[in-house]
């Protein structure tokens, strides 16, 4: 079936209700001792650890969303379950991150959130919702009606003189991690900035997220040969919200992210970028081309 404006303005609000009833059950549980486990997530902490509150926010979130799954013939693809391949047969899906940022969140410090989006059998991202609960803050978005921040347009901030650069705080041990830091400067320098500043922090929906609202800024993972860099749930939904506010969104080639792949999800094969605007992405493609040369 084809969903129409309305559909997807329903589903959207369903996916803001389920993202905030679920943002509330975790930071209800944020102070508690939590049950740490980990799984075969990838080759960093971040993607090993899963906590039971990722279980407890997953089951919120799918009791929430499963009725429209059985009325709109959606599939459904979830950090914490198999995927069943649904996603491949139907023509939607919904795409969920019911705990973003998990290490952030057994560490006690901001950065995680609850991220879900529609996306098309196509792997094209219709509806994009990212709830940060210890801000309260939502980002939503849904394709051809813009996107919001707290029902404010979500776009770039009032540049500053510092050029931001964001990245997980795995990078630490890539090995081009130093040749990396020494270029951010000059790219900072290149593009009319004082200087430039690197922060490596967790998880990756709101990393996106701050691309925008700390420009000028760039979020960006850079491929690696063991599986991990993120999954199709980490992105889809900050996909949707930069598309729609018109920034730029892409894997560190400059091509499109494949949010319905087949076979596995995990995203280290292409790495991710977000900007606050083309030509800091431009300048980050050229930078991972000098150093990782075809």
């Amino acid at each position: 079936m084809r969903l129409s404006t309305d559909d997807l303005y329903l589903l959207g609000q369903c996916a803001i209700s389920a993202a905030m009833q679920a943002g509330q059950l975790i930071v209800r549980h944020s102070q508690d001792a939590v049950a740490v486990d980990t799984k075969d997530g990838g080759s960093s902490l971040a993607a090993q650890v899963v906590t039971e509150i990722d279980h407890w926010s997953q089951d919120s979130i799918l009791q929430a969303l499963r009725p429209t799954c059985a009325r709109y013939d959606l599939a459904l693809l979830s950090e914490e379950s198999p995927d069943d391949g649904a996603r491949l047969q139907q023509d939607y899906f919904w795409c969920i991150d019911p705990l973003d940022g998990t290490l952030p969140f057994i560490e006690g410090v901001p950065g995680y959130s609850v991220s879900i989006a529609l996306v098309s059998r196509a792997g094209q991202a219709l509806i994009g919702v990212v709830y940060d609960p210890l801000t309260q803050t939502l980002y939503h978005a849904i394709k051809n009606q813009g996107a919001l921040q707290n029902q404010h347009a979500f776009k770039p901030s009032t540049p500053a003189q510092t050029l931001t650069f964001i990245t997980d705080k795995s990078f630490a041990q890539d090995p081009l991690y130093h040749a990396t830091q020494a270029a951010l400067q000059n790219i900072a320098v290149e593009l009319g900035y004082a200087n430039a500043k690197l922060r490596l922090q967790g998880g990756a929906a709101l990393n996106a997220c701050q691309a925008l609202t700390e420009a000028p800024a760039c979020y960006f993972k850079f491929p690696k040969p063991d599986k991990g860099g993120g999954s199709v749930w980490d992105y889809a939904a900050t996909t949707c919200l930069f598309q729609e506010a018109g920034a730029p969104v892409s894997d560190i080639h400059g091509k499109a992210l494949v949010l319905n792949p087949e076979g596995s999800t995990f995203m280290n094969h292409c790495g991710v970028l977000y900007g606050s605007d083309q030509a800091v992405v431009d300048r980050m493609i050229g930078l991972y081309r000098q150093l990782r040369p075809e």
